[in-house]
């Protein structure tokens, strides 16, 4: 049901006066003034609690929950609109059961402002982003996107530039943030996901991960998940400079038998290489971006529980599903999401240290200094803190706070907000 299928975005403006400040965190001033000095803000790690619509904010020094936001204050108009539509509401619905596991999915991806005053936030079921004045806790603007869903983001360090992958679309959208609009879109494969800039921001790592929700899960079957590209993108005109099919570029490492849809990556940090998973494949693929080419393989191992599964019993494909490297560029950690795992691996020799965490770890990310390793542990609702000097579980954040059902935390992203906003 997911085939891509373009439909006009609708925009709705900004409010007036939502944005006194710009994405660098300094006022603008009125002529002839001075400007005001930058408000001081604190590092938070966002948790998107996907299955219940909010994200808590995390102190990623101390551990613990600072507080936690509605994602979706606007969801009765939300779904009055989706019920009106019946196209959206065939959708919104084959979301909830085919993706969602029954449940809708509310708030997938999320990035704050670099001056800690807004949260832009993907949220899936609802095909749009939406931007947060994390002091008023109200909706700014709102984007829709084009299809019936919106997954994956990537922001740029100054915060203007906003990428969001249009799942059912096949296209990845750039949202000008001090707008609240669309301003460039990029064609993808079938269901775009990850995106990533590189680090001096001129290219757009992008990939699309094809139809993971579809019972063809047998190798035999690999055409069936439609188009999986590995794209690098010219950031700044959204031309898509090459296409690289990993179906054959495993292939000619080997490996006809492994899926070539690129899940969560992690760029080296000379961007000679990538390292990404794959659909089914329990740890990570090693590809050097200069010769164009697979070079190695991270075999990692599979819970005895994991071992017995069928393919068709992996979550959305994702025998791995969450993927960072330190600062150095020495270790890379791992969410083992069928075996409930995370892994810390020598990116030299590749041999790893398995740390068990809990029910579907779903996603890496480090903390700002590099130290540590967040996992998220879906079924658990909680995040594993791990160290990669030590290679040791340090600390589990219980996140979500509904005690009646699994919140799913899932996607995780480093931030900053204002110190007076934290009450």
């Amino acid at each position: 049901m997911f085939a891509a299928l373009a439909a006009t975005a609708l925009v709705e403006a900004p409010l007036a006066g939502a944005d006194a400040d710009d994405e660098t965190g300094t006022a603008r001033p009125a002529p002839g003034k001075t400007a005001k000095p930058k408000p001081k803000t604190r590092p938070v790690l966002v948790v998107s609690n996907n299955w219940t619509g909010t994200a808590d904010f995390v102190d990623p020094n101390r551990f613990k929950v600072l507080f936690r936001l509605n994602i979706v204050p606007d969801l009765k108009a939300r779904l009055a609109e989706i019920q009106a539509s019946p196209d959206k509401q065939g959708y919104f619905l084959a979301i909830r059961e085919l993706v969602g596991e029954g449940h809708d999915q509310l708030v997938d991806d999320s990035f704050t402002s670099p001056n800690g005053r807004f949260l832009y936030v993907s949220r899936p079921s609802l095909a749009d982003v939406v931007a947060i004045d994390l002091k008023t806790r109200k909706i700014v603007w709102r984007v829709p996107v084009m299809g019936y869903r919106a997954d994956h983001m990537a922001i740029s360090r100054n915060g203007r530039r906003l990428l969001v992958s249009a799942s059912t679309a096949n296209v990845v959208h750039e949202i000008d943030t001090t707008k609240g609009k669309i301003v460039g879109t990029f064609p993808s494969g079938d269901s775009p996901h990850e995106n990533n800039f590189s680090r001096d921001e001129s290219l757009i790592y992008h990939a699309s991960i094809g139809r993971v929700y579809t019972p063809t899960d047998d190798p035999s079957m690999e055409a069936s998940k439609g188009e999986v590209v590995f794209e690098i993108v010219d950031a700044k005109t959204l031309k898509v400079k090459k296409t690289i099919d990993m179906n054959k570029k495993l292939e000619q490492f080997g490996r006809p038998d492994m899926s070539g849809a690129v899940r969560p990556m992690a760029l080296s940090p000379d961007e000679h290489f990538v390292y990404f998973q794959v659909s089914f494949f329990h740890g990570f693929v090693e590809y050097d971006l200069r010769k164009q080419k697979v070079t190695r393989l991270a075999n990692l191992p599979l819970s005895q529980e994991a071992a017995k599964l069928r393919r068709e019993d992996y979550i959305l494909d994702s025998a791995h599903h969450g993927l960072g490297m330190n600062p150095q560029g020495t270790k890379l950690c791992s969410a083992g999401t069928m075996s409930n795992y995370a892994a810390i691996t020598s990116r030299k020799t590749f041999s790893a240290k398995i740390i068990h965490v809990g029910t579907r770890p779903y996603w890496s990310t480090n903390s700002g200094d590099g130290r540590y390793c967040f996992v998220s542990v879906a079924g658990d609702d909680r995040v594993a803190v791990i160290s990669y000097k030590t290679e040791e579980k340090v600390a589990m954040i219980p996140v979500g706070g509904n005690p009646n059902k699994v919140d799913h935390p899932q996607r995780m992203r480093m931030g900053k907000v204002r110190r007076s906003f934290v009450r």
